[in-house]
């Protein structure tokens, strides 16, 4: 990803402020590609730490040096009944990972997923994509959420998941990169 990319700030809303920077003639980023990253300014959360605000379908990743600002990914959430908020702990990552769906998953929607009760290895096909970065409660248990990639692009933007956050796995691959073990993610209210 480029450097340059992340640079060219445009909007963010509600709990995010817009950017105060004037508008010229630069044609508008966003428009030639809805789904990249924005550099964005941020109001009123800490540094490192990443915030979904689903009403945005949204992700930020608050910099851990530049106060203030966080790069805005586009994100794809869970389906109606299956988003949880809450507060959680970055409590693992894992390149390719292999992937199981969860019993409740298995109970849903037993034609989609049991076929895959016994997991399905890592790889281009798998529904967690290129990377995944596990949710962990605060008493440091796994929550079962994940932040993951997909190669299903026209997911983002929409409620679309079993209660994870999907991202393009060339975002979440960079993102990927740069949270640390044990940093806060919140979830926020639909």
């Amino acid at each position: 990803m480029k450097r340059r990319t992340f640079l060219l700030s445009t909007l963010g809303t509600g709990l995010f402020a817009a950017p105060a920077l004037s508008r010229t003639a630069t044609p508008d980023p966003e428009e030639a590609d809805p789904l990249a990253p924005r550099m964005v300014r941020i109001k009123n959360v800490e540094p490192a730490e990443i915030h979904v605000v689903p009403r945005e379908f949204a992700l930020y990743w608050t910099l851990p040096n530049k106060k203030g600002r966080a790069i805005r990914y586009r994100v794809s959430i869970g389906r109606d009944g299956l988003y949880e908020p809450g507060v959680f702990t970055v409590g693992a990552k894992k390149e390719w990972p292999s992937w199981r769906p969860t019993d409740d998953m298995i109970e849903r929607q037993p034609h989609l997923y049991k076929q895959y009760e016994d997991g399905m290895p890592g790889g281009p096909n798998n529904p967690l994509g290129a990377r995944a970065i596990y949710l962990f409660t605060n008493a440091g248990g796994d929550s079962m959420l994940r932040i993951h990639g997909t190669q299903d692009l026209a997911s983002i933007g929409r409620r679309a998941s079993n209660g994870c956050v999907r991202m393009a796995n060339s975002h979440v691959v960079h993102l990927y990169e740069q949270v640390p073990l044990g940093a806060r993610v919140v979830l926020h209210d639909v």
